[in-house]
């Protein structure tokens, strides 16, 4: 069992992570290892095999990233390069358009990327996102030498082990770290759509999800039919050429859209994959099935057991990189190990509740029309629908850092407040933070870390815009959720998807804490040298462990994110 494995000095040494580049810039002296290439004050630090950089043809400007892009063709046709002629990669690429447009290019692109570009005449780096934060990147912010890589533990020895308690409580509210801060006092992310300037420290913001809504007076049909005309370009763009393709299925309207339309546009095999807990859960299976024999898929059904979920909490924790408490990550890595063995790409329907009005809006929508009644505000009320430690931080977190961290300012706030309708405000929140810290990462760093390459259709920076544009009232609009979406896909799917109520993935921690892991949780929780031990009242974990006062049966959420923490802390050691 887990606990087990946590007698050893370094529970995770055995765990073989895939390497990334990392950039270091600064005071360069003492450089020797894995350096591919370097300049004065810049170098390029990677063990992998395959290039990670690439230079302008005038070798002003070094690019090194993580690049897919889905708009090639036309790129080159706006270098006037003949498509078929460019034997390059994306990042070849985007050093001719560097070259030609600076960081401004960066509002042409449209896919997946995190960049770093170093001027070497000007001697200025840039550090580039894409609009939706689909790939990591993060940095250093002091010392002679500043570090920039895709994963935090690339950072290691380039940060001390400082945590940055804000981001702990905002950890502890949400189950993932919102914004640019990470759990290390010393490291920050680059926002989405936005572009970091070395050595001024600006940033700049290329792209702004914002309310922008169009034709209002056009009926739901309408606004479905142009929806589903981006969708069938986005997807036909996704899609792997010549070569099988995965699609994870739930069974929801969301990753049942996605499953369609593939089947629609692509004539090589179509793999889909469902989970389920064993005989002991609900599962949706009958749905998840009836769209892959109405999409005529391959489809695979993987049984995950508690067992499972526990002993291989270690190894996702240490292939995430970015602490995430959601209990579907070692699903999503199992699921991801056995389609690896059928494809290459994998598409899932993750987005579709952040842009097109899922149902766990609805509480917040209630709480707007009755705050005043509950004497709620906004930002509480936001956090509390998490349903994670909230509410608990003034008893969970030790008096001093609760005091040191419960008057500092949330990053949702600004969201929160501004002038969009309010369900737009609530869907521009789960995009940028939600969507961009928990979802995206979780996709990217799971489906890397067997192998796979990851997209998100519904969260292509197209689809996302669109949605700001339809009218809220065609999204939300009381009980009935993503009527837009369900209208664009109303051809493709059976009645018994588009009319099904919204059930989500139920993964049974409540079950698994209750029955199958409390003795081990103990021991990891509880040991007075635990990472935790410094932040967390241990007393309430006892509590917790033995369900003393679980009138709402959520003491196996906050659980599994603690243990996800304790894990992740433990393996991200200096």
């Amino acid at each position: 069992m887990l606990f087990n494995v946590f007698k050893t000095p370094n529970p995770l040494s055995s765990i073989d992570i895939a390497p990334s580049w990392r950039v270091v810039w600064g005071t360069l002296d003492t450089l020797t290892a894995d350096v591919v290439w370097r300049d004065n004050q810049f170098a390029i630090i990677s063990s992998l095999a395959t290039e990670q950089f690439a230079l302008s043809p005038t070798k002003q400007f070094v690019v090194v990233g993580d690049v897919w892009l889905s708009n090639r063709v036309e790129l080159l046709q706006r270098l006037e390069v003949e498509p078929s002629s460019f034997l390059g990669n994306d990042r070849q690429l985007i050093a001719q358009l560097w070259e030609k447009w600076g960081f401004e290019c960066l509002k042409l692109l449209v896919g997946m990327f995190g960049l770093v570009v170093w001027d070497r005449q000007q001697q200025i780096l840039w550090l580039g996102r894409d609009r939706t934060g689909s790939r990591t990147l993060y940095y250093t912010t002091t010392g002679s030498i500043r570090s920039i890589a895709p994963k935090l533990r690339s950072l290691t020895h380039y940060r001390s082990a400082d945590l940055d308690l804000v981001a702990l409580r905002d950890y502890l509210c949400c189950a993932f770290v919102p914004g640019e801060r990470t759990l290390w006092r010393q490291v920050r992310e680059v926002r989405p759509g936005t572009v970091v300037e070395m050595p001024s420290e600006k940033i700049y913001t290329y792209w702004q999800l914002q309310q922008q809504i169009t034709d209002a007076d056009q009926p739901l049909v309408w606004h479905g039919d142009r929806l589903r005309s981006l969708l069938d370009q986005v997807v036909q763009e996704y899609l792997p050429q010549n070569q099988a393709v995965g699609v994870l299925l739930s069974g929801g309207l969301d990753s049942s859209s996605i499953t369609a339309l593939a089947a629609k546009f692509h004539h090589a095999p179509i793999h889909t994959y469902s989970i389920h807990f064993g005989s002991e859960s609900p599962n949706e299976l009958e749905f998840s099935s009836l769209v892959a024999e109405h999409c005529q898929t391959q489809h695979h059904i993987l049984e995950i057991t508690f067992k499972d979920m526990w002993e291989r909490l270690p190894e996702t924790m240490a292939y995430l990189d970015d602490p995430i408490g959601d209990p579907l990550t070692v699903p999503n890595l199992l699921v991801g190990r056995m389609a690896r063995e059928d494809v290459q790409v994998i598409l899932n329907g993750e987005g579709g509740d952040p842009c097109f009005g899922g149902p766990k809006n609805q509480p917040m929508l209630i709480n707007n029309l009755y705050g005043s009644v509950i004497n709620q505000d906004s930002l509480q009320a936001y956090l509390i629908a998490f349903q994670k430690c909230t509410l608990d931080l003034p008893q969970l977190l030790k008096p001093e850092v609760w005091t040191s961290v419960k008057t500092e300012p949330s990053i949702f706030s600004a969201d929160l407040n501004s002038d969009a309708s309010y369900l737009n405000r609530l869907m521009a929140l789960n995009i940028k933070f939600k969507g961009a810290d928990q979802i995206l990462t979780k996709v990217n760093n799971l489906t890397q870390a067997v192998g796979l390459h990851g997209r998100s259709p519904l969260f292509d920076q197209r689809v996302v815009d669109l949605s700001m544009q339809i009218p809220p009232e065609y999204k939300l609009s009381g009980v009935e959720e993503k009527a837009v979406l369900k209208q664009a896909v109303l051809d493709i799917l059976p009645d018994a998807i588009i009319h099904r109520p919204k059930s989500g993935m139920m993964v049974p921690v409540q079950l698994g804490f209750r029955k199958y892991w409390q003795r081990e949780a103990r021991n990891l929780l509880l040991n007075k040298k635990s990472a935790i031990a410094p932040y967390i009242n241990q007393s309430l974990l006892r509590d917790w462990l033995d369900y003393r006062g679980d009138i709402w049966g959520r003491y196996g959420v906050k659980l599994w994110l603690l243990v996800s923490l304790e894990i992740w802390l433990q393996a991200n050691k200096n």
